[in-house]
């Protein structure tokens, strides 16, 4: 097994129906919080643990995500002329390495979309990250499990204690051994009923992967909802492979439907130096 990762996935095919109307001609992803897109949170997280190739697992109507990583070459021209700063582009004008991207061409779930980019991964461990969750932390979240993996190496998940009655919502870990924030992995199940889960360690949106796993998913096993689960192929290599969960120390905003999109918004701005005097006023009138 390489002990280097490269390589990482971003699913982002999906319809992002739960923020209609605004996601009818624009992806979810390229929805800002605060000044820059939602997937540029996770592209900058990869770009800090040492990820090189970005790997976008992507849907019609979102050619969007894949240029906003171009170079703007007529907008920067443009600007140029007439003679105005850049200064606004800069955090977009990053070398952001290699930037692939794939079709998903049916919505068959998360295990599927991941199995799309089996080709561009190749032998290699490789992470996922799910830019729905946002992950705000210093240092970022995949940085932290980079470290962990390092020491334990296999495979990797990052984890979050949840209320009992959203154990429905997630992939539940049953949990071993706990060393500091590592729990070792010894079963996963997909969306439990919180009479049958077994914890409230909930899988979320980072994970770092050995190849092994596309070989499970190309049986295109279904699962929960009628789709092809990740957690059930992760499952099935637990005994095989080493297997652990990570907590880390980052704040998760689920930014996937309004309500979180409108917090994880107020909170970023918060943190801004330039922003949170005024925002704090008009909440304080509020």
């Amino acid at each position: 097994m390489s002990n280097r990762l490269r390589k990482a996935i971003f699913p982002v095919a999906g319809l992002g129906t739960r923020l209609l109307p605004a996601t009818k001609a624009i992806a979810k992803e390229m929805l800002t919080i605060v000044d820059r897109p939602l997937i540029q949170y996770a592209v900058d997280e990869a770009r800090e643990a040492g990820i090189e190739q970005m790997i976008f697992v992507t849907g019609r109507g979102k050619s969007s995500l894949v240029d906003y990583f171009d170079v703007a070459f007529e907008l920067e021209t443009t600007m140029r002329d007439a003679g105005k700063s850049l200064d606004a582009l800069e955090p977009a004008r990053t070398n952001y390495g290699e930037v692939v991207a794939v079709r998903q061409q049916e919505p068959l779930g998360l295990g599927h979309a991941v199995w799309c980019a089996r080709h561009i991964v190749g032998d290699e461990p490789f992470a996922v990250l799910l830019p729905d969750d946002l992950m705000t932390g210093t240092p970022g979240a995949l940085k932290q499990m980079v470290d962990a993996w390092a020491k334990v190496g296999g495979n990797l998940l990052c984890t979050e204690e949840v209320p009992a009655d959203k154990t429905r919502s997630y992939g539940i870990i049953a949990p071993g051994g706990v060393d500091g924030d590592l729990t070792e992995v010894l079963g996963l199940v997909e969306k439990p009923e919180p009479e049958v889960a077994p914890s409230r360690l909930s899988v979320i949106g980072r994970y770092i992967l050995q190849p092994e796993v596309m070989g499970v998913l190309d049986a295109g096993t279904r699962g929960a909802g009628d789709e092809i689960q990740l957690t059930d192929a992760m499952a099935k290599l637990i005994g095989k492979q080493p297997f652990n969960a990570l907590k880390v120390a980052a704040v998760r905003h689920d930014c996937g439907d309004k309500l979180g999109f409108v917090l994880a918004n107020l909170a970023l701005a918060l943190e801004r130096p330039d922003m949170a005097p005024r925002v704090r006023e008009y909440l304080a009138k509020l």
